[in-house]
């Protein structure tokens, strides 16, 4: 065992003495020691029940024949780090915690790895991290919150908080209203009840091969997620035994069939910036041009919030990812999983149990999946964009540019009625380096749903979006502007050009004169500082997962 390097031979004397010190017995010295990365929270609601999830997976790691430790990884709640400088440190905790997962788990040489996480960046920091140490690993996300209610209807974050904002100062919900969205909306623990980053990283996992089976949707209050965590903390031994290291799960095989359930599903543009990142850790390189071939050819089959009707509770009810690999069967790529079945095998055992959250291949709700990539003289290495939550009366639109260099300032202009109908807003440095961080644009976003803008006006950034916009909202756009790419050289009602069905995005001036406009463009200075002055020396672009270089 790996372990056996801090607990075997007379050298090793001192480390066993401090090991009995944590009140370990001889007996259990002789077992798997298994890293439990934990990252529980009192201020995140998908995480503030994983004290309780522990309990199960420390039972099932005893019941599996190994000695749990478990050690601490933080997280950040995007939804409350939304809209102000907070956002900025949540993607570089991305690559803190993996570097934080790797530096626990290799300095006290654990033989295995559980990995309790549910929300926006932890979950991919933990892949990158296992893919990184390679150590039998599995992962258990904490699962879905329950709908909210309100006078019999349901509700979601995203649509009756964000969007919210938008509806009242236009006038059409009350102050009462609005008061009663807000304790009503989030009833409780789970990561918020749409196909939101936190989600369709868990979907992703899951599709992955990298947790266990009904993982992804089991709901955070269910007796299932318990059993799951169980479950999990017993098979982390068994992976160990069979030294079953990620780098045989996480094949490229692997990385495409969790794209394509991504497709299909309608995930998160954020996957374009992490599966390429855990990819890169298993030494696996994904180019972003890969999730529009792969989106061009997947139909996308679920319905789920933000851009469609369904909650993660519909799709959990509807039979899951086993469901929708069941679909999808006849095009996946066959591959181990943690479970020790392929993944063909669990699509085999996969059942539709609605027709109307999960639809068969020759009925689905758009021909196409998720994600469109994005190309043109604005982006020469690439922009992406939810194209399957996007009305079809924008999907090909042309209007003058309102340009920001602040997500707040955009902010206000949309809140005050600034933007207009056919206005293309233009929301800049807020890109990797630029930021620094590529801050998720939902309040932005969630002002032009609210206003009413929604099918009318264009928003473009070399920030990134939360799994919760909607609408014509294209992001990740690189180069960034502090790396001079063109939209740094965008103008005042300059005319910018979308055309989602042929990929296009474009700025209607010469090339003459973007060249002119670029010679005389000077990166505008940010005095930085700690985690993001380091941040932003190191990171590269979102077009390559927005990693370090």
């Amino acid at each position: 065992m790996k372990s056996d390097k801090i607990k075997k031979g007379i050298e090793r004397m001192p480390a066993r003495a401090l090991l009995y010190a944590t009140g370990l017995t001889k007996e259990e010295i002789e077992k798997p020691f298994i890293g439990v990365a934990t990252s529980f929270t009192d201020i995140i609601p998908g995480h503030i029940g994983m004290r309780d999830l522990e309990r199960f997976i420390e039972k099932g790691v005893h019941t599996g024949g190994g000695v749990p430790f478990f050690f601490g990884i933080p997280g950040i709640c995007d939804g409350i780090a939304m809209g102000h400088e907070g956002m900025r440190y949540s993607l570089p905790s991305r690559e803190l915690i993996a570097d934080m997962v790797e530096t626990i788990a290799m300095a006290h040489s654990f033989d295995g790895l559980v990995l309790l996480t549910n929300c926006d960046k932890i979950t991919p920091g933990m892949l990158m991290a296992a893919a990184r140490v390679n150590i039998p690993s599995i992962v258990v996300t904490a699962g879905p919150m329950l709908s909210g209610r309100y006078k019999g209807r349901r509700l979601s974050l995203v649509g009756d908080t964000f969007e919210a904002i938008g509806r009242l100062k236009k006038g059409e919900i009350t102050q009462e209203e609005f008061e009663s969205l807000e304790t009503c909306a989030c009833p409780g623990v789970g990561s918020c009840q749409g196909l939101y980053t936190a989600n369709t990283m868990a979907c992703v996992s899951e599709a992955m091969g990298m947790s266990l089976k009904g993982c992804a949707t089991a709901l955070a209050v269910s007796a299932e997620k318990r059993r799951i965590a169980f479950n999990s903390g017993k098979k982390i031994v068994e992976l160990v035994k069979n030294d079953t290291v990620p780098g045989k799960i996480m094949t490229r095989n692997a990385f495409e069939n969790a794209i394509m359930v991504d497709m299909a599903l309608g995930g998160s543009t954020n996957t374009a910036l992490h599966i390429p990142a855990i990819a890169r850790e298993a030494g696996i390189k994904i180019p972003l041009k890969l999730f529009d071939d792969i989106s061009r050819r997947t139909p996308h089959i679920a319905d789920l919030l933000p851009g469609g009707r369904y909650f993660m509770e519909d799709l959990e009810f509807a039979g899951g990812i086993p469901a929708v690999l069941n679909v999808l069967k006849s095009r996946l790529k066959d591959n181990p999983t943690v479970t020790g079945k392929t993944i063909k095998e669990i699509a085999s055992e996969g059942i539709v149990y609605n027709a109307d959250v999960i639809r068969p291949l020759n009925d689905p709700f758009h021909k196409e999946g998720g994600i469109a990539v994005l190309t043109g003289n604005l982006a020469p290495d690439g922009a992406v964009v939810k194209q399957t939550a996007v009305s079809q009366r924008i999907m090909v639109h042309e209007g003058p540019a309102r340009v920001f260099n602040l997500e707040e300032d955009a902010n206000k202009a949309i809140l005050s009625g600034k933007i207009k109908s056919g206005n293309v807003v233009v929301i800049r440095y807020e890109g990797p380096k630029g930021g620094p961080g590529m801050r998720e644009m939902l309040a932005p976003t969630s002002a032009i749903t609210g206003m009413g803008l929604g099918e009318s006006v264009v928003l473009i950034t070399d920030g990134r979006f939360s799994g919760g916009t909607r609408g014509p909202c294209v992001g990740h756009i690189s180069p960034e502007a502090a790396e001079g790419g063109p939209i740094a050289i965008v103008q005042e009602n300059d005319i910018i050009q979308i055309d989602i069905p042929n990929r296009r995005l474009d700025i209607k001036i010469s090339g003459n004169e973007i060249q002119k406009r670029l010679k005389n463009w000077k990166r505008p200075e940010k005095k930085l500082s700690g985690v993001l002055g380091r941040y932003s020396r190191m990171v590269g672009s979102a077009d390559m997962g927005a990693v370090f270089v």
